[in-house]
């Protein structure tokens, strides 16, 4: 393991994944008061120009479970088909318990490792629902979250491993593809040191361009209290708008290490970040980061130290500057195919390779009410009067849905629309054409899905108009 990074081979994945970004000033006030907030502090309000795209303040009654509209428990010891002890050598058992896994009362998450009178070890793990967390071309992500570890030292905090952190949303499903689906670990930390690892894990294992099993790592003291003592904030920005492309973790509002997409070969950083990501939180017992220093848990580890969340949130700002969005520039042509994967701006949509002719991406996991936007759409003087939409479908029979077009405003009347129902498979592609209302000049088009269902209906992988 190389003295600057983290973690070993790591827990699964999922696949949609959620990300927040703060503004450079922002960060730096929420620095000077993270120390001296309530233990229920709710999440900060955005900064003008990002918008909020999850929340869970953990507000509840105390002893029961997660909002399952956000989150889902990982349980048992590995995921299904998955290596075991999630892939790490950890030794306890997920549950979805609220002796593991339980609100407090107070605006707290807690998730709690236990040990019975024969020394086994429960712990809890959740994960988003949503695997579709990234930042919009040319915008920024960020996923944040303020916590305190658990509060033990010492040899009592032997093999205590809590963490927060994301999954590509490939992997979810697969769990044989890590890491080359990428990892990002916001906050990890072992043995109840005062200390915070960051760490992106990507390529290969063992070795190649990411070091893994370590991966690309940095490590910061908390300032103040300890991270044991107190709460504070930690968050991870993925930065699209920057050159070459960035992803920055973040404590207290303070960049203590970066990883940018030129230290690793361009296929590495794609396989890495082609797609969204889930969010993870877990406290761990045992494995491969507690034993590099010194192992455990043991007969000395104290039970019963919960990881305390205070909130999670997930920020994104469109592409443009300070979340800002400009007006259209007419850099597309209508009349030509349009990635579906180069949106400017979308909820609710994932990302992955496609099998359709030409290679490259499709966008996936679409259902009713998600949208993706592309800006400055140029028809031309002669109106356009045909869409055609580049579709698959691996939805159930009962289920279908539209694709619309809308122009300047995902709320406007669709200019036109087809319906789609299952097409074979999630990768059996079709193109579809419909009719438009006449469009000229330049705007920025909305792909809007509908559907009576809430299950996912449609992929897409390109589209373009004609006259």
């Amino acid at each position: 393991m190389s003295e600057t990074s983290g973690t070993p081979v790591r827990r699964g994945s999922l696949r949609r994944v959620l990300i927040a970004v703060f503004s450079t000033l922002s960060l730096a006030a929420a620095a000077a008061t993270a120390a001296t907030l309530p233990a229920n502090a709710s999440a900060p309000t955005p900064p003008s120009g990002w918008s909020q795209v999850f929340l869970d303040d953990f507000n509840g009654t105390a002893g029961t479970g997660v909002n399952t509209a956000n989150w889902q428990y990982d349980t048992g010891t590995s995921y299904p088909g998955g290596a075991a002890n999630w892939g790490t050598g950890e030794v306890e058992t997920m549950t979805s318990s609220t002796n593991n896994v339980a609100l407090d009362g107070s605006g707290n998450l807690q998730i709690t490792p236990r040990r019975d009178a024969a020394g086994n070890w429960t712990s809890g793990r959740i994960e988003t629902k949503r695997t579709d967390f990234q930042p919009p071309a040319g915008g920024k992500l960020r996923v944040e979250s303020r916590l305190q570890m658990p509060n033990v030292t010492g040899a009592a905090a032997k093999g205590y491993w809590p963490a927060f952190w994301a999954l590509g949303a490939p992997y979810r499903g697969n769990y044989q593809n890590w890491p080359s689906v990428g990892e990002l670990d916001i906050m990890e930390n072992v043995q109840g040191l005062n200390t915070e690892w960051a760490t992106m894990h990507c390529g290969t294992n063992p070795g190649g361009p990411c070091n893994e099993t370590s991966g690309i790592g940095g490590n910061t003291p908390c300032a103040g209290s300890t991270c044991q003592a107190g709460f504070h904030t930690y968050a991870m920005e993925w930065d699209r708008s920057t050159s070459p492309e960035e992803i920055r973790f973040y404590l207290d509002g303070v960049n203590f290490h970066t990883v940018k997409a030129n230290q690793v070969d361009a296929a590495t950083w794609a396989n890495a970040t082609n797609h969204g990501y889930f969010v993870i939180l877990n406290v761990a017992m045992g494995g491969g980061f507690p034993d590099a220093f010194g192992g455990g848990p043991d007969s000395g580890t104290v039970p019963g130290h919960p990881l305390v969340v205070d909130y999670v949130q997930v920020l994104q700002s469109a592409g443009g500057g300070g979340g800002t969005t400009p007006p259209p520039t007419g850099n597309r042509d209508a009349y030509a195919a349009i990635q579906a994967e180069s949106y400017d701006g979308q909820a609710g949509v994932g990302t992955e390779t496609t099998t359709d002719s030409g290679g490259g991406q499709n966008i996936s996991s679409i259902a009713h009410g998600d949208y993706a936007l592309y800006k400055g759409v140029n028809f031309g003087s002669t109106a356009a009067r045909q869409f055609y939409g580049r579709v698959a479908s691996g939805a159930g029979g009962s289920v279908s849905g539209l694709v619309e077009v809308r122009l300047d405003s995902r709320t406007a009347t669709p200019v036109g629309s087809f319906a789609l129902g299952n097409t074979g498979g999630w990768q059996s592609w079709r193109t579809v054409p419909a009719n438009i209302s006449s469009v000229t000049g330049t705007h920025d088009v909305y792909l809007t899905f509908t559907s009576g269902q809430p299950a996912d209906f449609v992929n897409v992988n390109w589209f373009d108009f004609g006259h």
